[in-house]
C-alpha cells in the first residue's frame, strides 16, 4: 500500500476503506460539497447564434 494524501485535509494516509479520503469525517465533509453546489464547473452563458447552432445539432442527433 503507498500512502497518499487525503485531499480534505491534507493527511497521509494509507487507509483503504475511504480511499482517497482519510476518515469516514473527511468523506462526510467532501460529500457535503458536492450536496451543496461548492462544486461546480464555471459555464459561459451562449449568445442566440451559438444556442440556436447547439439546438439544430441536438435535435438532428434525434433521427
Amino acid at each position: 500500500m503507498h500512502p497518499h494524501k487525503c485531499p480534505i485535509c491534507g493527511t497521509l494516509t494509507d487507509n483503504e476503506k475511504y480511499k482517497p479520503f482519510c476518515s469516514k469525517r473527511c468523506a462526510d465533509v467532501d460529500l457535503g460539497r458536492w450536496f451543496s453546489g461548492a462544486y461546480a464547473v464555471p459555464a459561459e452563458e451562449l449568445d442566440e447564434a451559438d444556442a440556436a447552432e447547439l439546438e439544430n445539432l441536438t435535435s438532428h442527433q434525434d433521427e
